[in-house]
């Protein structure tokens, strides 16, 4: 981490122009984007068809209309009502910063970072799972179940509902507590599992800073040289004093490692795939010019099922993804964002889209699954996580349009079911917690969609 970095980002928070969040926000973002989606010729490109396309010059100009949009718009911090922006000759200079590897993890459980390019059978990076609620009582059960999958790389969540058995209020010390006190039972889980030393992302209990200063360079907590720190920003294009004192505290504890991360509404300002693929690009590179990345993405949402698993975020996911992997060095990180729950085939199925997208595009990591969503609590279960991963390492090494043709024959599965979101069931009711083991019915849901996806062409 570099100090100068982190103290010129400070100084454009409170000297950058200043701007009205609407103003802003459609004045600044919405129209730089029509602009850009414009200028280069990018209107009405949108193939649901073929999500995953294979053209690079188009990939090539999202990017330089990514690139120009970053620029013109940057990061509006919401606390001083200032844009932190960067010239042109700045950003590129900032972005050529980002390391193109890394390693997190101690002993045998050090994981490899690197770049990937797009049909590239480098091994990725499986993060899981997203930090989904889950009860306190059954915490250290979870973290062992999904430490104990072989193709686990890393640990972001779960997070927890309660601390000590009090409700864990965003803000409030029982957030300061909750730092320290997710890493002493994600300890314990991964000790469970026979993986000590496993790198983990921090922290999935705290959407503030106060947890992140409660339990990351702190005795017995997250470890600033082994573990990274995920940073998120609160909108699109936004950050907060709460993210940067998240940089600050990685730098103050002698820190490494940062996941520039956020997302971007596929619907919302940016508008439409175009627009929001052109944003994804924008977004991405400003999150690593802000917060020294070591790695960084910003995936879309479609607004109207809150997921991208459907074609035209597929698309937009895809294409942003090509265009940031074909003109940077960086370690590219994304996000599948299914909305079925556990126990349904159609989580599986969305986890192969996704799983496969982001590999044959050049993404180096993936942190998921989001289970039902992200909106129930104990929604998730090892065994949806193990399938995705299986899925992300084995489509890495397949061609785009090997992916392209595997993932059509999949989204016509539940693409008319997007909208009504089938919950399945708790972790509780799918697993044996004393073995760790699912159930029957849900394991022949696994063996079921895995035969699928073998017959599809996947080499699993």
């Amino acid at each position: 981490m570099r100090l100068e970095r982190i103290l010129d980002v400070l100084d454009r928070a409170h000297n950058g122009p200043v701007y009205k969040e609407r103003e802003f926000n459609l004045n600044v973002v919405a129209s730089t984007i029509a602009a850009k989606v414009k200028k280069f010729g990018l209107t009405g490109t949108v193939d649901t068809e073929n999500p995953i396309g294979s053209d690079d010059d188009l990939a090539d100009r999202f990017y330089q209309a990514g690139f120009e949009a970053a620029v013109e718009i940057g990061l509006l911090c919401s606390d001083t009502n200032r844009v932190i922006r960067f010239s042109a000759e700045e950003l590129q200079g900032l972005v050529d910063e980002a390391p193109s590897e890394f390693w997190l993890g101690e002993g045998d459980q050090k994981v490899h970072f690197r770049h990937r390019g797009l049909d590239d059978p480098t091994p990725p990076v499986w993060t899981v799972p997203l930090s989904i609620v889950v009860s306190e009582d059954i915490f250290v059960d979870m973290v062992h179940g999904l430490a104990a999958i072989e193709v686990v790389d890393c640990l972001e969540g779960p997070s927890l509902e309660t601390v000590y058995g009090r409700p864990l209020r965003s803000g409030s010390p029982y957030e300061h507590l909750a730092g320290r006190y997710q890493a002493d039972l994600m300890y314990e889980g991964i000790k469970r599992a026979g993986r000590v030393g496993m790198p983990m992302d921090a922290i999935g209990s705290s959407t503030t800073h106060y947890g992140l200063l409660g339990g990351y360079g702190v005795e017995g907590g997250y470890r600033p040289k082994h573990d990274l720190v995920t940073i998120l920003s609160i909108g699109d294009f936004w950050t907060s004093y709460e993210s940067l004192f998240k940089l600050t505290q990685v730098y103050v504890a002698g820190g490494e490692h940062i996941s520039a991360s956020s997302w971007v509404m596929l619907g919302g300002y940016p508008g439409g795939p175009e627009g929001t693929a052109v944003a994804s690009v924008a977004y991405t590179l400003l999150m690593y010019a802000v917060f020294q990345g070591s790695r960084g993405g910003v995936p879309p949402f479609d607004i109207s099922y809150m997921g991208n698993s459907g074609t035209r975020a597929q698309w937009a996911l895809s294409v942003s993804n090509q265009a940031i992997t074909r003109n940077t060095n960086t370690v590219y990180h994304s996000i599948a964002n299914q909305v079925a729950g556990p126990g349904t085939e159609m989580l599986l199925h969305e986890s192969l889209v996704g799983m496969v997208t982001m590999a044959v595009t050049g993404v180096t990591n993936v942190v998921g699954t989001r289970s039902a969503g992200g909106r129930l609590t104990d929604y998730l279960t090892p065994l949806e996580h193990q399938f995705a991963g299986e899925v992300f390492k084995a489509a890495a090494g397949l061609s785009r349009e090997q992916g392209n043709d595997i993932i059509r024959k999949f989204i016509p599965m539940y693409q008319d079911q997007l909208t009504t979101k089938p919950d399945g069931r708790p972790f509780q009711e799918l697993y044996n917690i004393d073995t760790m083991t699912p159930i029957p019915e849900w394991q022949a849901m696994y063996d079921k969609v895995k035969q699928q996806a073998i017959d599809a062409g996947l080499p699993l």
